[in-house]
């Protein structure tokens, strides 16, 4: 399962609206017969990718997948339990039942009816972390949204003249690509066009291809070739084909999408140095008492890229408190 999820991850920013699914097939020896990744595009889904590479082989053996194999129509492509059985494999173990209505236990249904044995929850947690996107966008119908910083020691994004290049070294930049090359679309505000055309493409070897859509959120600015326009941060409840949204600026465009509680996950890549007086992260976003801010947010990871530190921070939230759509 560990390998599936790894596969799942690395198709993530690609997928939509489809999940980044991962799939492997172990034969009763153990050995591998077959891996698949959901493809660009959404299709072929993992476990069909994973069955035609296996063949033969998957009959009698264990398919691992991070989600329920779906059990609907598509006119693009068979129904993944009904190919699952007609391939012969003997149990399936999967990480999470598909939150889409759907399937929604309609594939694990069909499974145990065709007498597969099924099994539901491994890697449970690491499946969620990969499919976060996805599982974001089914549950409350928008987009996850992971705003990214790159401040100083003092929490200064720029200085007083607006100059930010470069605040963090090559690996903390590196790592923005990457972070670029999983999501399926990128925003910044109109503040950051003007100052910086960024072309917000993906510039990691190998990884070029993955560039992600650009989108432009502003209430003023006419239509630009090549970016999608927001005028409000709220517009991200009509991208029904994106399940992972990264924001990138600047102040102004990270406020409103905090002061709108619309922010999922936040990755500040924090740069060893002192700027003194500049431009600040963030404005006002509408809280009136410190009391107010604590909670809210959990720290997910920390870890040292280059001379830089990475500080991952996700949303606490109530099940009960997610709104689905505005």
């Amino acid at each position: 399962m560990a390998e599936a999820v790894a596969l799942g991850t690395a198709a993530r920013g690609s997928t939509a609206p489809n999940p980044n699914v991962g799939c492997v097939i172990a034969a009763p020896d153990g050995s591998i017969v077959g891996r698949g990744a959901t493809a660009p595009g959404g299709r072929p889904h993992a476990e069909a990718v994973a069955l035609a590479e296996a063949g033969e082989a998957a009959r009698g053996a264990t398919l691992y997948t991070t989600l329920e194999p779906c059990a609907h129509e598509s006119a693009r492509g068979p129904d993944c339990a009904g190919s699952i059985v007609a391939a012969g494999v003997a149990r399936v173990v999967a990480s999470l039942q598909d939150p889409d209505p759907r399937t929604a236990g309609a594939g694990f249904d069909r499974l145990r009816y065709a007498g597969i044995a099924v099994s539901v929850g491994s890697g449970e947690a690491e499946a969620r972390a990969s499919l976060a996107g996805f599982l974001t966008r089914l549950a409350l119908g928008r987009p996850r949204v992971t705003l990214k910083l790159a401040l100083s020691i003092d929490g200064k994004i720029a200085l007083p003249s607006g100059e930010s290049k470069w605040i963090t070294g090559e690996d903390a930049r590196a790592h923005v690509h990457l972070e670029r090359a999983h999501c399926d679309m990128i925003l910044v505000g109109r503040g950051t066009y003007e100052a910086d055309s960024p072309g917000l493409d993906v510039r990691l070897p190998g990884l070029e291809g993955r560039s992600p859509r650009r989108a432009l959120l502003s209430r003023t600015l006419d239509p630009v070739a090549g970016w999608e326009m927001l005028s409000a941060p709220q517009d991200i409840f009509r991208l029904h084909d994106v399940n992972d949204l990264l924001v990138e600026g600047g102040s102004a465009t990270a406020t409103a999408f905090l002061a709108a509680d619309l922010v999922d996950r936040i990755l500040i890549y924090r740069a060893p140095i002192i700027v003194g007086e500049g431009k600040s992260s963030f404005g006002f976003v509408g809280l009136d008492a410190i009391a107010d801010a604590h909670g809210r947010w959990r720290p997910a990871d920390f870890r040292p890229l280059g001379i830089d530190r990475l500080e991952v921070y996700e949303r606490v939230r109530e099940p009960s408190s997610q709104p689905r759509s505005s």
